[in-house]
């Protein structure tokens, strides 16, 4: 194996490995909204805001963590990321009030997420592979975040019963601070300039320009109101109705274990077919199966199927978006635009974990985001289905500018 197969196949482990991690942590965030809001006498808005705050933080850092990884490389990049997910964790299991609690969960966790997830790891996989290896080595890290949303849940879930939500943060924190080591190992190498290349400011004007990226952007605010609406609410809605706890958490392990096949299949998937079409069929399918699951009678059989369906959708939208972004635009500022593509994911996902915390303290109930979910489900796949993923033409005898 030569030198070269040898270090991508490095970057692709550890990147998995911080991938699952950032991930895995974060996916258990939701079991911790009903024994914190009742302890610390809060509404479910309090928590459900702070979570908020931290993804729409999350959003408006990423651009410039992409950056700052397109041109120092991604390990300087996740080093910090995770030492402020470790300070946050730190932070919230000794937070009592609604002020600590935005903070560290949504501050330091926010930003720490946005120097360890996808637009810094995926940025760096696909300027390690080759283009037609691309969206297969994309879906396989995706499908690493995912075993870590599956195998760190059940833990997180004995955590908090074992040591308390407060403890359970603390060691989460420690957990979290694994990542450090790990990213200072990730030997990304910046894609050498090339005569094409565009500078930072060029590539942003170029974007702005390009219909079918803000296209992108639009159907990936989807993605994200619906997957961290259901991520967060989902063990909460199941209690109210009735269910036991451990329902919710093993509803939210098995959204983990089979978005592991989800993300793999849709990386693989698209380096075959069109991914703009895949992404269309996959928002029309998630908006039935959420329908299927509000119309019929609710039981653990039912929730357990939703988790089931709900993951092979849940990031297979991952690999397809970045990819789409690396056919268009090229892998040179991979991380800073995947970065703005993911910015509105993430102002989605304030959206639908906001709007979900305050429509429930109004109402006392979710039917209006659920219904609201299906809606968006719709009008994503139309968004979709009008973007072409060729790439862009430029001047041959374009300079790249400093």
């Amino acid at each position: 194996m030569d030198a070269l197969r040898r270090h991508t196949l490095l970057l692709i482990l550890l990147g998995s490995l911080v991938l699952s991690l950032a991930m895995g942590l974060r996916h258990g965030f939701g079991l911790f909204l009903e024994p914190m809001s009742s302890d610390l006498g809060w509404g479910r808005e309090v928590f459900a805001f702070a979570l908020a705050l931290q993804n729409l933080i999350w959003g408006f850092a990423q651009p410039f963590t992409g950056a700052l990884a397109d041109r120092f490389g991604a390990a300087r990049v996740v080093v910090v990321g995770g030492a402020l997910y470790a300070l946050g964790l730190l932070f919230m299991g000794i937070s009592e009030s609604a002020l600590g609690m935005s903070l560290s969960a949504g501050l330091l966790i926010g930003l720490g997420l946005s120097g360890t997830t996808f637009s810094v790891i995926l940025g760096a996989v696909g300027r390690a592979v080759a283009p037609e290896k691309r969206s297969m080595a994309m879906g396989i890290v995706s499908a690493a975040g995912s075993f870590g949303q599956f195998a760190m849940l059940p833990g997180t879930l004995g955590l908090l019963g074992w040591l308390g939500w407060s403890a359970a943060l603390l060691a989460m924190g420690a957990l979290a601070a694994m990542m450090v080591p790990l990213g200072a190992m990730l030997k990304d190498r910046p894609s050498a300039r090339l005569a094409t290349d565009l500078s930072l400011r060029g590539a942003l004007d170029e974007a702005a320009g390009h219909r079918g990226f803000w296209l992108l952007c639009l159907g990936f605010f989807v993605c994200g109101f619906q997957v961290v609406f259901i991520g967060v609410h989902l063990p909460g809605y199941l209690f109210d109705n009735g269910l036991a706890v451990h329902v919710g958490s093993t509803v939210l392990a098995l959204v983990g274990l089979f978005n592991i096949f989800g993300t793999y299949a849709a990386g693989w998937l698209g380096g075959i077919y069109s991914k703009p079409r895949l992404l269309s069929w996959l928002y029309l399918t998630r908006g039935a199966v959420i329908a299927i699951f509000i119309l019929l009678p609710l039981s653990p059989a039912s929730a357990y199927l939703f988790g089931i369906a709900i993951g092979l959708l849940w990031l297979s939208t991952v690999p397809l978006t970045n990819g789409i972004v690396a056919s268009v635009f090229g892998v040179r500022h991979l991380s800073m635009l995947g970065g703005i593509v993911f910015l509105f994911h993430q102002v989605g996902s304030f959206t639908g974990v906001w709007l979900g915390g305050m429509l429930y303290d109004l109402h006392g109930d979710y039917d209006v985001v659920w219904k609201l979910a299906i809606m968006l489900s719709v009008i994503a796949a139309l968004l979709h289905w009008f973007i072409s993923e060729a790439p862009l033409k430029r001047p041959i005898s374009q300079e790249a500018q400093v």
